[in-house]
């Protein structure tokens, strides 16, 4: 049973579309998260508290590890902590503000904008060659972020009224693509040894957010539905959704990784409804069906490795 059970962990972790679609369902539940967390517990103390919980076990577990693999990570330590805080720190403190002033259905769907930004980073960085069918994939989800944005509104849209949360989420998703691509060049070490470090660093990172909300009077301790909220994203999107999008990255590449990103709008918009009863409009549709057909057409044309 225990030789049953190891073969299937190895051949889920070798495989890039289980780790990536468990990192999209688990990010769909982020957003859930981001809303259950209002008027529970403030955003930069959820960003510390996730990071403090995730360092708490992680560094000490891995401590001999990130001792007899530091000569492989200092040349790399510099980027470490700038990929901790955009990518972790910056992102969540986005986010978590976003979701305070937008539905959890927008953050989804916006979170979709990810791709496109990879892909462009990407192509300027690495030089990637860009597909016909990709492009195409990527403008689908474009012009779907835009609807939302625009809540389906051409008005809203020709006069460029953003609602700030959504303004918000679209900046996370910028530093959240950086830290995407940068992960192609990180250190050759254990992708856990690598998040434990990572962990630690935001922890330190945080702190800052966490002073100005204590000095503005605006930081609040979890109650209890603020704690369980906590401990959700501390275990799922900050640890399990990480550790599985590195090891997704590491198997096809961050383009094509970052394609996944669509299915986060698709888990967030059937949890939204279901479970915070958010109301699901036409322009909502409009979008989501513009995302399916977007990673259709990219993971389709690289699946055939043409």
């Amino acid at each position: 049973m225990f030789a049953i059970a190891r073969r299937f962990g190895d051949l889920t972790y070798g495989n890039a579309f289980v780790m990536l679609t468990l990192t999209t369902l688990f990010w769909g539940g982020n957003t859930i998260a981001g809303r259950l967390a209002v008027g529970e517990v403030s955003p930069m103390m959820v960003v510390f508290l996730r990071w403090l919980i995730v360092a708490a076990i992680f560094v000490p577990l891995f401590w001999s590890r990130i001792r007899s693999d530091w000569p492989l990570m200092r040349p790399y330590f510099s980027r470490m902590i700038l990929m901790a805080a955009f990518g972790f720190v910056g992102f969540n403190s986005l986010f978590y503000i976003a979701a305070t002033q937008t539905t959890a259905v927008n953050l989804g769907i916006i979170q979709g904008s990810v791709p496109i930004i990879v892909l462009i980073g990407s192509v300027i960085a690495f030089g990637t060659k860009v597909r016909v069918l990709q492009v195409l994939g990527i403008l689908l989800t474009l012009v779907g972020v835009t609807i939302i944005a625009a809540q389906g509104s051409l008005d809203v849209l020709l006069s460029l009224a953003v609602n700030p949360g959504d303004g918000y989420m679209l900046l996370s998703c910028v530093l959240y693509s950086g830290y995407a691509l940068a992960l192609r060049d990180r250190p050759k070490i254990s992708g856990l040894t690598f998040f434990a470090v990572l962990s630690g660093i935001s922890v330190l990172a945080s702190i800052p957010g966490l002073i100005f909300e204590v000095s503005t009077g605006t930081a609040q301790l979890p109650s209890f539905d603020g704690w369980l909220v906590v401990l959700y994203i501390a275990v799922f999107p900050s640890c399990l959704s990480q550790i599985f999008f590195m090891r997704g990255v590491d198997l096809i590449g961050p383009a094509r990784a970052g394609v996944f990103v669509n299915l986060v709008p698709i888990f967030a918009a059937a949890l939204a409804v279901t479970i915070l009863n958010e109301p699901f409009k036409w322009h909502h549709g409009v979008a989501l069906t513009m995302v399916l057909g977007g990673i259709w057409l990219s993971e389709r044309k690289a699946g055939r490795g043409n």
